[in-house]
């Protein structure tokens, strides 16, 4: 139910990614049983097709009653996965797709209690639950490892779509509702309320988003495509509940859906349940939701908009967007949209594209533009390309650059090179194994198959890469040709630009007050008194104690009392520790390389993010930073630097701090992997001032542009910046002191100063005095891995002398703790620093933005991992989400989310998120502290956070994953397993015992922050630090 979803076809996603049970192949060998012509349950079989490339087999079924279409991908991976989705073609923007996703999940027939959705998250062990609205498709989406739990979460999803009781409260409470701003003072103002209503107002604080928006409206103008289907939020309140009650009658038929299962189970199990439960009950209709081709142009057409101010970029006058997009193919020509897929990445991926070049290094703007690449969700699909972050007066310079570009691109080509490149690419993504498989295949598909598209030749990536291959032998000029036909030659192309208006939102707020004032004045006196009634009737239903009995659910005797136990093997390279983990990972190789960063100079801290960020993207050795690019896209699948703060499990005024490399590819590249990582190690290149400029303007953008999605994210870092030693140094790497840190270096001239800071950085870092690796490969590919590892070891340097770590106190941890007490060759540390002067105090921060919205964090220190009281904390916050917050936050506050959690670094954390309160959240979150302390919930409430908590605990973990636990965090399967035991052991006492001992006011330290607009409330009290 969040958002928007976009599915790509092919790079970028993570879709290719074999479930690591890849090995057997029963589930995959009982579907290739099954026959064209056969009838199971009220469904005919279509047509059975084995793709050994992806080890699964693909069953395409039609529904006789209904029409309704069925594809079954078995495969042996026991992470189930169902989806239903159904083509939603709205022709308004009032969002009544949107609204009604949400609604239908708000109970149904069988299920008529309130909000099944969201209960059934406490009562099964699911791996993904949710529901998305696209443009042209609502989809419901569950995976679960547990066959009783699929069972259960399959008969609430049917019932909710197919016999939801669409309660006008619960639309009211969804969608849009005007209510007294207090409900229960009918002299206070009417306002506009409702959960969609805030969360698209908070969507349209995304400059991102509105320029993605503009352009599918203004591209495609002729449907469904040119309104929001997400709810442009002054349109919002247009819609009528019995106009979402008659879009569903007609939009949510089986004969306008289409179900896709995955995984191990049996098929029969599952078309006999949908039959039964849901399309038995309905004839088959014609749904007319069918979305026609675009009508093309015969002239290109330029467009603009306007959007708000950026606060934080770097260039005041240079916040302009502009692209040229182009009209392409229809999406159900599945080799024809896989074409334009390696055509697009081509043209804009990495520093030897040529609008790479041609775009981000002219220096005009900051990054591409958003949505640039190939779009492939509508059903005509197209690609953008252009800037942001220019000068207004810039646009036509853009537009002249991308019309030469193409002209060069028509008449040169590209380098073999690149092309193999990007075919070693695709091998990689097809044998990189995920847990996540079904869901992926669910959203790779889903766009081409809305539109009646082949979902099964979608599966045939092997057949498409050998036609490619072919076309190329066959044609060397096949990929001028296509660019020829669909940029040069192509008049349905379209320019948007889009500038900030001082008055953006000032002029957003003006337009909703003169819609409510429109609302209002046209209420009858008695239309204003049931006004007042209603809101109390929905305060009251909100308020009541829900009674979920009729919701099926698992018990806490259905979770499996112990966990796998994962084989790791300890050995040393020199004196470098390398943890070796032998797994079926289908012919890859993982390495991972941790460095400390005890002995940096605390002056050097700030700039370590912007270090890791460009490390490998500079140039190294014999490469330039082209060059570079081009190898590693050769021989691995990916390298990536990123910093590394991980708290300590016992105390939590320690914590480790370094710098994690990561990186995997195919066995046979293992070598050149290596030989890349000894390169960056010994001669990075920081010598290019120019090359520094192009990368640090691309991160600053981004960070800016990151900020409306990961409000609540930067809110809860800040609020626990004071709490612990490590908390400090999230701000300094992760938060908002890292943003406008990035801000201001993009804003320099010189950046001479930065380069020596990174060269300073790497003398401190990149050296094998204070490294620890893993591996992670197939057993017969371990030792020769093994060799590579040490060779590279080998060869990066020592510290000539030993260098003191700046801050004195030095904790050592066993890197594998199981072993401690045990004779053995070597001991291996990771030093962890300890702060024993670190008192933690209270800090509230206002970050102060143009939104309309805000995101709210609270942070509370309590207790480390291993602590007896950790497994009770972590425990409480689910049930505070789920039996308190829940309620107040999102059902009566409006705001999109909210919740607690539990972190790993005992810092408990209650949060926000496009929140139209802010000072009445805090006061909740206070609420809540007292309801818990109060014990007023049940021994089922606790066992309901249980299954929650398990289902995260239990997630599945893909064997480029396993035995990281240890490697990042110290934590052995014994560490695991006793929290495992704690958990099961709480009990409702001791959830009053924690919220009264860590909770309350007094008892441990609270930070605060909120970021969101200008607050009166805040700007009077003086314990507030307004940024």
């Amino acid at each position: 139910m969040i958002g928007q979803c976009r599915a790509g076809l092919l790079l970028g996603r993570a879709l290719f990614k074999n479930s690591w049970r890849w090995r057997t192949s029963s589930a995959s060998e009982r579907a290739l049983q099954y026959k064209p012509g056969e009838t199971i349950h009220g469904f005919t079989v279509q047509e059975v097709t084995p793709v050994p490339d992806l080890f699964l087999t693909a069953v395409k079924l039609n529904h006789e009653g209904t029409g309704a279409k069925y594809l079954h991908v078995a495969r042996e991976d026991s992470n189930n996965l169902f989806s239903v989705q159904f083509r939603t073609t709205p022709l308004d923007s009032t969002g009544v797709p949107h609204i009604l996703e949400h609604t239908v999940l708000c109970g149904s027939q069988k299920y008529p209690c309130r909000d099944p959705f969201f209960k059934m998250l406490n009562r099964s062990l699911s791996t993904f639950m949710n529901a998305f609205t696209a443009s042209d498709y609502t989809m419901y989406p569950f995976s679960t490892q547990n066959a009783k739990d699929f069972q259960n979460l399959l008969s609430v999803y049917l019932d909710a779509v197919f016999f939801p009781c669409l309660r006008e409260l619960d639309f009211w409470q969804e969608g849009w509702r005007l209510e007294h701003e207090n409900p229960t003072d009918s002299t206070s103002p009417l306002i506009f309320k409702g959960i969609v209503f805030n969360e698209m107002k908070g969507a349209f604080t995304d400059n991102e988003r509105i320029f993605s928006q503009q352009l599918q409206n203004r591209l495609l103008p002729d449907h469904t495509y040119s309104v929001v289907s997400g709810g442009e939020p002054l349109d919002i309140p247009d819609l009528t509940w019995n106009q979402l009650k008659q879009f569903h009658a007609t939009h949510y038929h089986p004969s306008n859906a289409r179900f896709f299962t995955y995984g191990n189970l049996p098929l029969e199990q599952h078309l006999q349940q949908i039959h039964e439960d849901a399309l038995s009950k309905f004839g088959h209709i014609d749904p007319r939701t069918v979305v026609p081709l675009q009508q093309r142009w015969d002239s290109p057409r330029e467009y603009c908009a306007t959007c708000g101010l950026d606060t934080f970029t770097s260039d005041k006058a240079k916040q302009t967007m502009v692209s040229v997009s182009f009209l392409l193919s229809d999406i159900t020509d599945s080799f024809e949209a896989f074409t334009l897929s390696l055509l697009s990445s081509l043209l804009v991926d990495g520093p030897n594209s040529p609008f790479y070049k041609a775009l981000i290094e002219a220096k005009l703007g900051t990054d591409f533009s958003p949505d640039t690449g190939f779009n492939n969700y509508t059903r005509d699909t197209y690609f953008s390309v252009g800037l942001q972050g220019i000068d207004k007066d810039d646009v036509q310079s853009v537009k002249e650059i991308i019309s030469k570009t193409i002209h060069e691109v028509v008449e040169k080509g590209f380098e073999t090179a690149r092309i193999d490149a990007l075919l070693h690419k695709l091998e990689i993504q097809m044998k990189h194994q995920s847990t996540s498989f079904g869901l992926s295949l669910a959203s790779y598909i889903a766009s081409c198959w809305n539109h009646d598209g082949d979902p099964v030749d979608l599966l045939k990536i092997g057949e498409k890469i050998n036609q490619f291959r072919q076309c190329l032998q066959e044609n060397p000029t096949f990929l001028q040709e296509k660019v020829k036909q669909y940029f040069q030659d192509n008049l349905h192309t379209m320019t948007l630009s889009m500038s900030p208006d001082d008055n953006y939102y000032e002029r957003k707020g003006q337009l909703e007050n003169e819609k409510l004032n429109q609302k209002v004045k046209a209420l009858t006196e008695e239309e204003q008194k049931q006004i007042y009634e209603k809101g109390l009737q929905l305060l009251e239903l909100q308020s009541k104690p829900h009674d979920a009995s009729c919701l099926p659910a698992l018990k806490v005797s259905d979770i499996e009392p112990t966990i796998p136990h994962t084989d790791l093997e300890l050995a040393y390279a020199g004196e470098v520790p390398v943890q070796y983990c032998a797994q079926p990972t289908n012919g890859m190789v993982y390495f991972r390389a941790i460095s400390s960063l005890n002995t940096l100079p605390e002056e050097l801290k700030p700039y370590v993010p912007l270090f890791c960020s460009v490390i490998t993207k500079m140039g190294c050795g014999v490469y330039n930073y082209r060059d570079q690019a081009q190898q590693m896209e050769l021989t691995t699948g990916g390298m990536s630097v990123c910093p590394h703060i991980i708290p300590d499990d016992s105390n939590m005024d320690t914590y480790e701090q370094g710098v994690l490399f990561s990186s995997l590819c195919l066995d046979r590249n293992m070598p050149d992997m290596m030989h890349l990582w000894s390169e960056i190690f010994n001669r990075p290149h920081f010598n290019d001032e120019e090359r520094l400029r192009v990368l640090v303007r691309m991160s600053a953008q981004e960070m800016s542009n990151g900020i409306p999605d990961s409000g609540h994210t930067y809110a809860a870092i800040r609020a626990s910046r004071t709490l612990t030693p490590a908390g400090e140094l999230q701000e300094l790497f992760n938060g908002m002191d890292q943003v406008r840190m990035m801000k201001r270096i993009a804003e320099m001239t010189d950046l001479g100063p930065i380069l020596r800071k990174m060269s300073r950085i790497r003398n401190y870092l990149l050296l094998s005095d204070s490294i620890r690796c893993s591996v992670n490969t197939t057993p017969q590919q371990m030792s020769a891995a093994a060799k590579e590892v040490e060779h590279f070891l080998a060869g990066i340097h020592r510290n000539k002398k030993e260098r003191k770590t700046i801050r004195p106190h030095i904790v050592e941890k066993s890197l594998n703790p199981a072993l401690v007490g045990t004779d053995g060759p070597h001991t291996g540390y990771r030093k962890l620093i300890n702060d024993p002067t670190f008192k933690p105090c209270q800090m509230k921060t206002h970050f102060s933005l143009p939104f309309p919205v805000n995101y709210i964090g609270e942070c509370i220190r309590t207790v480390p991992y291993t602590h007896a009281d950790y497994a009770s904390l972590r425990l409480l916050a689910r049930v505070i989400t789920a039996k308190f917050l829940h309620g107040e936050i999102r059902e009566k506050g409006g705001a999109y989310g909210g919740g607690a959690k539990l972190s790993f670094d005992g810092v408990f954390a209650f949060y926000s998120y496009r929140d139209p309160n802010s000072l009445s959240t805090l006061s909740t979150f206070e609420k809540a502290i007292n309801w818990a302390k109060s014990g007023k919930f049940t021994l089922q409430d606790l066992d309901e956070a249980k299954l929650s908590v398990f289902s995260a605990v239990d997630s599945p973990v893909a064997p480029s994953d396993k035995g990281m636990n240890l490697f990042l965090h110290g934590i052995t399967d014994d560490m695991r397993q006793k929290h495992r035991e704690q958990l099961f052991a709480v009990s409702h006492s001791d959830l009053i015992n924690v919220a009264s001992r860590y909770l309350s006011i007094g008892q441990c330290t609270h930070g605060m922050a909120i970021l969101g607009p200008e607050n009166s409330g805040i700007a009077k009290d003086p314990t507030w630090i307004i940024r």
